[in-house]
């Protein structure tokens, strides 16, 4: 149970926990001394809406370092990348993940997800998904402590998927996604009337695996994800805020020891699709690619994706920084027992989110059991995403007759 007096800030401060990073710069106004342009040094994180799009679903990618582009296909693929479930083994399959969020911080916060697919043919699969995160129950106070009400802010998002197979090793996948995102439930925010975000997005992903020899194959996958409609939290648009679309790249390698023993070793590569802020400098001007705050934020989103390639203020340098890499390795016994472990590295100007990821996997019958564990590597102590736990259960079906 929490005790707040909301004020802007605060909005921009809830978006920051659902999205758990350690250090952002929320304003994109950093301190001038601390900014070098020619190597990017300085903390300008790029802030975006329903950053709980960009929480890893499941427990099997959540031990993994967060990889997903190219992993096994599995109910989780419409998040990673749709166009794998074109190649998804069984006939349907179905799948929730439960996690408790940023427990160091506050103990009522959780992340839901429920998904699924079914294939319609040899060469076609639908699917979809629902997530739904709870920030807990919040009692809105007055500047002179007067009870204003108690509020449960949340957000969900529902999509449906598409996937068919272009050949017999290469897919392509479809996404609509619808989102919704109530952080202060009509709540007067500096006498502003705040109000729920709704948007509309869409995903597009490539997968292709293809067998080496008897026992070694490869797959890659490429999925820009959640390039869509702007959020708005009141009538104000001039500060609407940005989904966080991004272009995710990754690969696997699968070695077959025997029958019972294989290898899957994973790497992914993202990159926001979204505009880097400029850096407000001490004679009050911008500096980036932007004059102005209001220019920044009048973007539209596909522009703004484009111009997130080169828009950095320090140049190519800045624009390495803001890709994040996963890597990941996992071992079946066979095929019924799997450990897992993974890292996931995003540089500290851009998050500092580094972390290691541990996890196990048990398969029997038609049930599948994940489970994972994050050890973060930067910031151990006061960092909120410490301990974090997702817990997975998945049911695999298949024809009968096969």
């Amino acid at each position: 149970m929490k005790n707040i007096f909301l004020t802007k800030r605060h909005v921009l401060l809830l978006l920051l926990l659902v999205c758990g990073a350690t250090s952002h710069n929320l304003f994109a106004q950093v301190n001038p001394d601390d900014y070098d342009v020619s190597t990017g040094r300085t903390n300008n994180y790029i802030p975006t809406g329903m950053p709980i799009l960009q929480i890893a679903p499941d427990a099997v990618s959540g031990a993994l370092g967060d990889v997903g582009a190219a992993t096994e296909p599995d109910a989780y693929s419409s998040h990673w990348n749709n166009a794998k479930l074109a190649f998804a083994a069984n006939e349907f399959s179905i799948s929730t993940t439960y996690t408790p969020w940023l427990r160091k911080l506050d103990g009522d916060m959780n992340f839901l997800y429920l998904g699924g697919y079914k294939r319609i043919n040899k060469r076609s699969t639908v699917g979809a998904s629902l997530t739904f995160f709870s920030l807990g129950k919040i009692e809105h106070t007055g500047e002179g402590g007067e009870d204003l009400g108690t509020f449960n802010p949340n957000e969900f998002c529902f999509d449906v998927t598409y996937a068919m197979k272009l050949s017999d090793n290469l897919s392509l996948g479809a996404t609509g996604r619808f989102v919704h995102s109530d952080l202060t439930q009509g709540l007067n925010v500096e006498d502003q009337t705040t109000k729920a975000a709704n948007g509309l997005a869409a995903d597009v992903g490539l997968y292709y695996q293809q067998s080496i020899d008897r026992n070694q194959s490869f797959a890659a996958g490429l999925c820009i994800s959640n390039l869509g409609s702007k959020l708005s939290y009141s009538d104000d648009d001039t500060d609407n805020e940005f989904l966080p679309a991004n272009l995710r790249l990754g690969g696997r390698y699968t070695y077959e020891v025997d029958e019972y023993n294989k290898l899957n070793v994973m790497i992914d590569l993202n990159k926001l699709l979204v505009p880097t802020p400029p850096v407000l400098r001490d004679d009050s001007t911008y500096s980036g690619y932007y004059s102005n705050m209001a220019d920044y934020h009048q973007t539209s989103s596909i522009l703004g994706a484009i111009q997130s390639l080169y828009d950095a203020p320090g140049g190519l340098r800045e624009e390495l920084h803001e890709i994040t890499i996963g890597t990941g390795a996992e071992y079946w016994y066979a095929n019924t027992f799997a450990a897992r472990v993974g890292y996931f590295f995003e540089h500290k100007t851009k998050g500092a989110r580094q972390y290691l990821t541990l996890g196990i996997g048990v398969r029997y019958n038609i049930m599948v059991f994940d489970l994972s564990y994050l050890i973060p590597t930067a910031n151990f102590s006061n960092n909120p995403l410490a301990n974090t736990l997702r817990v997975s259960v998945t049911l695999n079906f298949n024809d009968k007759k096969k």
